[in-house]
């Protein structure tokens, strides 16, 4: 009688999961945003400056400094 082998390297799907993403800094204090929120002020600033191409990452990191200053 044949006995049949498992492949050791058989390719297998991630598991998905529901679970939100936590937080997990070691900083109690950190406040995050939503994406929404700095995605909003991003393309106030994009709006600002005229609507100019090429500096959205520049634009992004402004939103995301300008709220964690009114955070603190």
């Amino acid at each position: 009688m044949a006995t049949t082998a498992k492949k050791a390297d058989a390719f297998t799907k991630p598991r998905r999961t529901t679970a939100k993403r936590r937080d997990v800094s070691t900083n109690p204090n950190r406040v995050t945003f939503s994406h929404e929120e700095v995605a909003q002020l991003a393309h106030r600033h994009w709006t600002e400056r005229g609507h100019l191409h090429g500096q959205a990452e520049e634009d992004w990191f402004r939103a995301e400094q300008e709220l964690r200053g009114k955070a603190s």
